[in-house]
């Protein structure tokens, strides 16, 4: 009887959802009508990664502009490092104390137990990058800065599933990432660019000039592959109006940024470094700009070219507006932050004010129209039910079960951040028992869900009819139900 109920329940709950996205579908309606608890709702979801519990309650007494402004200023980083040890690390730290190598000619076999031991070891790094990144999202007061994480490390991608970058995630985020994402793009650009992660994810280590002196072995030749992607994915965007032949230009520029080799490797402290070896001193002209030899600032000057360039400012701002306000953002607002951006020297913090002050950001025509990727909607759960002990692990599971792993995707686009990439059947009915799960108790968590406390949490979001089923159930049902809706779907 139990598992037939159990099954009653679940198509209960599927009907209800398609019904709902079927009424969103066709009748193009926000869930939110205009009130001032839609404006605190809309806020939060956008500006974090949902609701938990409190959160209305303070956005009501310090007001929708001064939360918007303590999340652009965020506190101090609210994680102790010290509980992950591997995030204190420099990469070149992390691949000699983690680095799984086999034994060189000469020195005696490992073990199968020894062989074992050591690539247990070797997955401490990202299991404590994977733990501290999901635990920071689901607990940290500065969730704007959590959202930026995600945002500019899926743009910035680089994937955990190829060789020694699954060593240096944690250390890409911590280094690369975090202290820039309410900065200088500028200066984001160029941490990416030179840390080992993307230097070996995108091959940039292997790039070097064909007839230079460094240039034998496996380092015998162009790799374009960074410069492709730094150009179409990183600045200035498929559509930015650059050719083949400026791509073969910023491949040569950037010949002979790489990694340690050799027994370099033992001893050095950086894990960038400049080749000059390996460097094309030819004289380059990229987007019709000169760009003399002048070896390692070359590739800064590239960078600063890229930058400030009127097309990344557009790519910029569009996948911003993208994220923050609708998959087909509107043109106006793209074309008014990316003149912030340009105005700004591209600071990041500046242009979000822009785009949180807009009309567009605010119009309740957007509200609730953002469908959640797996990674929002799995951590919007654990932090609407008010469950920050929510085992970091049986997450990161779900989320490889949602075909969404953590730091695994391996195209350098990133993951996809709209509708028509996760809206399926299949997924959805994958939700719907992940949300009867956390309501019933997820993990070794049996505790049901408390469901006063959850709809305090997650207030007036929810359409007529939604509120209508709700209301209309047992009550050891509803927290399921609200936890499996349409409006807890999107933001």
């Amino acid at each position: 009887m139990a598992k037939f109920s159990g099954k009653i329940f679940n198509v209960f709950l599927c009907l209800m959802l398609v019904f709902g996205i079927w009424m969103r579908s066709t009748t193009g309606e926000p869930v939110l009508a205009a009130s001032v608890e839609a404006d605190r709702v809309h806020v939060i979801n956008r500006l974090s990664f949902g609701s938990s519990p409190g959160d209305l309650q303070h956005v009501q007494a310090v007001g929708i502009d001064d939360y918007i402004q303590e999340q652009l200023s965020p506190r101090r980083d609210s994680l102790e490092l010290k509980q992950y040890p591997t995030l204190l690390l420099t990469p070149m730290q992390l691949e000699r104390q983690y680095g799984f190598r086999r034994p060189g000619k000469g020195k005696p076999k490992l073990s199968s137990q020894e062989r074992k031991q050591r690539r247990r070891r070797s997955r401490i790094p990202f299991r404590e990058a994977s733990e501290a990144r999901l635990v920071r999202a689901i607990s940290s007061p500065n969730q704007l800065e959590e959202v930026m994480v995600n945002f500019w490390f899926n743009h910035f991608n680089v994937s955990a599933k190829k060789g020694r970058t699954r060593l240096w995630v944690g250390a890409y985020e911590q280094e690369a990432i975090r202290p820039y994402v309410f900065g200088s793009f500028r200066d984001l650009l160029g941490a990416t660019a030179q840390h080992p992660a993307m230097l070996f994810y995108l091959d940039n280590w292997q790039n070097t000039a064909p007839n230079s002196p460094g240039a034998r072995g496996r380092f015998k030749g162009l790799n374009e592959n960074y410069a492709r992607e730094l150009l179409e994915l990183h600045t200035m965007g498929v559509k930015g109006g650059y050719s083949q032949t400026d791509v073969v230009s910023a491949a040569k520029v950037l010949t002979g940024w790489g990694l340690p080799r050799g027994r370099q490797r033992l001893q050095a402290k950086q894990a960038f470094i400049f080749d000059a070896r390996r460097h094309d001193n030819s004289r380059k002209t990229f987007l019709g700009q000169p760009i003399r030899g002048q070896g390692m600032a070359e590739g800064e000057a590239l960078l600063d070219i890229l930058a400030t360039h009127p097309a990344t400012a557009q790519h910029i701002s569009y996948k911003l507006a993208q994220y923050f306000v609708a998959d087909t953002p509107p043109p106006a607002l793209v074309d008014r932050l990316a003149q912030r951006f340009l105005a700004t020297d591209g600071n990041i913090r500046s242009v979000l004010e822009t785009l949180f002050e807009s009309e567009e950001f605010n119009d309740p025509q957007y509200y609730g129209q953002k469908f959640k990727t797996p990674y929002e909607y799995l951590i919007a759960m654990a932090r609407a039910t008010g469950r920050p002990t929510v085992k970091p692990r049986l997450v990161a599971g779900a989320l490889r079960q949602f075909s969404m792993p953590l730091y695994e995707c391996q195209t350098p686009n990133g993951y996809a951040n709209t509708e028509s990439a996760w809206l399926n059947p299949d997924t959805t009915i994958r939700r719907i028992s992940l949300a009867t799960a956390f309501a019933r108790g997820y993990g070794r968590q049996k505790t049901p869900v408390q469901l006063d406390l959850l709809e305090q949490t997650l207030g007036n979001r929810f359409s007529a009819q939604t509120q209508s089923v709700i209301d209309g159930s047992p009550r050891n049902l509803r927290a399921a139900l609200m936890l499996g809706s349409p409006e807890m779907m999107y933001r």
